[in-house]
């Protein structure tokens, strides 16, 4: 099954700086500077494999020894599932100790698995979390970064909310948490040590999309970040920002696509190279998840 759709070019050049909180860092301080530009090339679905049942809210993609994880967001059970490039579950791995408050993406280096409890849809939580767990699936123990925006004051019940998150990537020594900030519609970039520990997370930049940051994925050999992302939950977009760098974060660029596959909820992203990905949206309507491979 092959779909291609259009391009989307976001006119606004921000530029951006930002003080940092908590722990020490060798990175300092940021000046960003983003433009958003046009690619003219269609983007094109290549696949389209619908996904068990078990996963219909899946939210956040990795691949380790050419398995596929998810997981599901928002109160689900707390389980890691491994799926095959068809679609097929293979593994369900049950962290029975852990609740899942609101998981919503995964991340991995050479040894464990992260995951992101960081679910704030209306900027209640206090209780925000990345869960550290060997990549090994025989072995189920794990370790808590906890963390909180040092920023937010305010707990009281928002519908614009400004500290729910739905992306985490893994760069070198720290991860990175991509935030979904409805009443902005920009995401900010805070940073975290990958030690266990109760942590202020801390502020180094902020890119202004335009829209609402769904998922993160990096590639270290490529340099690649890609986000995914939406205006108003009908259309979802494609972010790629090449030659990423966090410590050079200055005149980058990001091409915006939109993903042709019609109303649906895209909150995960996964690299396959430079031109191909990974992507899943959630179960609609009483419809099935889905995996697609999108080209860009």
């Amino acid at each position: 099954m092959k779909q291609k759709g259009s391009v989307v070019q976001l006119d606004r050049i921000s530029d951006f700086g930002s003080e940092g909180w908590g722990f020490e860092s060798s990175l300092g301080h940021f000046f960003l500077l983003f433009f958003i530009i046009t690619n003219l090339e269609a983007q094109t679905i290549v696949s389209e494999i619908e996904l068990p049942s078990s996963v219909y809210e899946t939210s956040g993609l990795e691949k380790v020894d050419n398995n596929l994880i998810t997981l599901n967001d928002s109160g689900n059970q707390p389980v890691l599932y491994y799926l095959n490039e068809s679609g097929k579950l293979i593994i369900e791995r049950n962290f029975s100790e852990l609740q899942n408050n609101d998981w919503e993406d995964l991340t991995v280096d050479d040894e464990f698995v992260y995951i992101a409890d960081i679910g704030n849809n209306f900027d209640t939580r206090d209780n925000l979390r990345i869960i550290k767990a060997p990549l090994d699936i025989t072995d189920n123990s794990f370790e808590i970064i906890n963390f909180y925006y040092p920023e937010q004051e305010d707990f009281s019940f928002k519908q614009l909310s400004m500290y729910d998150a739905e992306g985490l990537i893994s760069v070198a020594n720290y991860l990175l948490i991509f935030t979904k900030n409805r009443a902005k519609k920009i995401t900010e970039i805070y940073k975290l040590p990958k030690k266990a520990g109760n942590y202020k997370a801390k502020l180094v930049g902020e890119i202004n999309i335009e829209s609402i940051v769904t998922a993160a994925d990096y590639n270290k050999k490529l340099r690649l970040l890609v986000l995914t992302s939406t205006k108003d939950f009908n259309e979802y977009f494609i972010h790629k920002i090449k030659n990423f760098n966090i410590s050079k974060l200055k005149n980058l660029k990001a091409d915006t696509y939109k993903i042709p596959i019609g109303k649906t909820q895209v909150e995960s992203i996964k690299i396959i190279d430079k031109n191909n990905f990974w992507i899943t949206s959630e179960a609609e309507f009483m419809g099935s998840p889905f995996l697609y491979k999108i080209s860009l």
